[in-house]
C-alpha cells in the first residue's frame, strides 16, 4: 500500500483493520500488525462546488474583518483571487458597488458585488484613499515595490499565497475541508447556473470572452 495515493491508502487501511478485528475475535490472529500504521491525511476534492449551506458557513464566521471582506467580495463577484487582490482603493465605486480590475490576458473589465461587502468593505478601508485594497498585516519590506505599498500605513499588498493559506486554515475545520479559492469562485458560478443565469451572464461572470472553461 505504500505508494497508493491517501485517498485509497485510507480506503485498504480500513479494510484491513476491520478484517484484523474480525481474525482477533476468531482467535486466528494476535495482537495487532497495523498498529504502526495511520492515516495519511488526504486533500479535499477540490473541483466541486461548496453548497450554498457552506458558503454561508464560510462567510458568516467570525474570522478578521480583512478575511471576511475578501472571501465575500471573492464570492459575491466570482472574480479571480489575482484579480482582486490587484485593486486598489482608486479602482473601487463603492456607491455603485463595482470595481475596475485587469483580468487573465489584460484585459480591463468590470466586476460586482452584494450587500456582504458593501456592508464590511467601508469598515475595512476605514477612510483610506489610496493603496492597495487588501494589506498584510505589517508593514513592507524595503524590497516591496512602492506600487504595493500603501503610504499612509506603510503597509504592502497581499499576496494570492498567503491568501490561498488563509483560506485553507480558514476552511480546515469543515469535514472535507479544506477548500481552495478556485472552489470559492467555482461555487458561485455554479450557483448562478442553477439560479438559471444564461450563458452570456456567466461568462461575464467568469471573465471570459469566449465559451473557454470556468
Amino acid at each position: 500500500m505504500g505508494a497508493k495515493a491517501a485517498k485509497t491508502f485510507n480506503i485498504r487501511l480500513t479494510a484491513l483493520g476491520s478484517a484484523c478485528g474480525y481474525w482477533r475475535e476468531q482467535g486466528w490472529l494476535a495482537g495487532d500488525p497495523l498498529v504502526r500504521l495511520r492515516a495519511r491525511p488526504a486533500p479535499g476534492d477540490t473541483s466541486k462546488a461548496l453548497s450554498r449551506d457552506r458558503i454561508t458557513q464560510i462567510l458568516g464566521s467570525d474570522s478578521a474583518l480583512r478575511e471576511r471582506v475578501l472571501w465575500h467580495m471573492l464570492y459575491e463577484s466570482s472574480a479571480r483571487a489575482e484579480e482582486v487582490l490587484m485593486l486598489d482603493v482608486p479602482d473601487l465605486d463603492t456607491a455603485n458597488r463595482c470595481a475596475v480590475v485587469t483580468r487573465k490576458g489584460g484585459a480591463r473589465d468590470v466586476i460586482a458585488w452584494q450587500t456582504g461587502t458593501a456592508r464590511l468593505l467601508p469598515r475595512m478601508l476605514a477612510g483610506r484613499q489610496s493603496g492597495p485594497v487588501f494589506l498584510t498585516g505589517r508593514k513592507a519590506r524595503s524590497s516591496v515595490a512602492v506600487n504595493d505599498i500603501d503610504p499612509a500605513t506603510g503597509r504592502s499588498r497581499l499576496s494570492y499565497r498567503r491568501t490561498a493559506e488563509l483560506f485553507e486554515e480558514h476552511t480546515s475545520v469543515f469535514d472535507n475541508g479544506p477548500y481552495t479559492l478556485h472552489q470559492l469562485r467555482h461555487s458561485r458560478l455554479t450557483h448562478a447556473a442553477e439560479d438559471g443565469a444564461s450563458t452570456p451572464v456567466l461568462m461575464k461572470l467568469s471573465g471570459h470572452t469566449s465559451g473557454a472553461a470556468w
